[in-house]
């Protein structure tokens, strides 16, 4: 039986309290959990399980997190899955190991719960939009093309900044749904860099100079939301 929110989850690392924390966590959000403490039995599980998601770790004995995606990745037997790493800050070679391998995304460590959440609310909403159209008709007046990384507003094509791209796919992706600042640091720039909230109401400001005030709504003291109803 599918869990309620429709998506099976496999956490590969070889520390036993990091997979106790991160099951307890996501179990909380209605997600089926499954785990591995090694990159053989990660693979195992992948091939039995076809999880939506799999969340790896890059050392583990019997075989690193690198080699289990490489696998995964070239099986055909295996419904594809997002794949995220779990790796530290100061692993940067990790990530762009992890990234070549066939990897989505990384994580890092320490985690916290809701940046968490957060991050696989944004992961697989990659999985639910492959193999649908690409371009994505948000109102009659705007349309965001994420091949093209374009967007038509009003009739007049803009290329936007990947930043500013990505931050208007994920509220438009959910109109009426308010976005807080540390879920939108999370899944935009996930880790990549250290930013303040300054930078959010800095692409904010941007994208409402290019698209109008119309479309990106401001809810003080809590975040932004793309308006439900179409522009006037």
């Amino acid at each position: 039986m599918q869990n309620s929110k429709g998506h099976t989850i496999l956490l590969v690392d070889d520390e036993t309290d990091i997979l106790d924390f991160l099951s307890y966590n996501i179990r909380k959000e209605g997600y089926k959990v499954f785990t591995a403490t090694n990159g053989e039995d990660g693979v195992k599980l992948a091939q039995q399980l076809s999880p939506s998601l799999i969340i790896l770790d890059v050392m583990m004995p019997k075989m690193d997190g690198i080699e289990a995606c490489q696998i995964i990745r070239k099986d055909l037997n295996i419904s594809q899955p997002i794949i995220a790493f779990l790796t530290s800050r100061a692993e940067d070679y990790a990530q762009i190991a992890g990234f070549e391998a066939g990897a989505d995304d990384y994580i890092s460590k320490p985690v916290r719960p809701r940046l968490l959440m957060a991050k696989i609310e944004s992961l697989l909403k990659r999985l639910n939009n492959k193999g649908i159209e690409t371009e994505k008709l948000v109102q009659p007046s705007l349309l965001i093309d994420r091949e093209k990384f374009m967007v038509v507003c009003d009739g007049k094509s803009l290329i936007l900044p990947k930043k500013e791209f990505e931050l208007l796919e994920l509220l438009a992706s959910r109109p009426g749904k308010v976005y807080n600042r540390e879920q939108i640091l999370a899944i935009v720039w996930g880790n990549e860099t250290i930013v303040g909230e300054r930078t959010i109401d800095v692409h904010i400001r941007k994208l409402r100079e290019k698209l109008g005030d119309d479309y990106i709504r401001t809810v003080k003291g809590v975040g932004y939301t793309f308006n439900e109803n179409e522009k006037p």
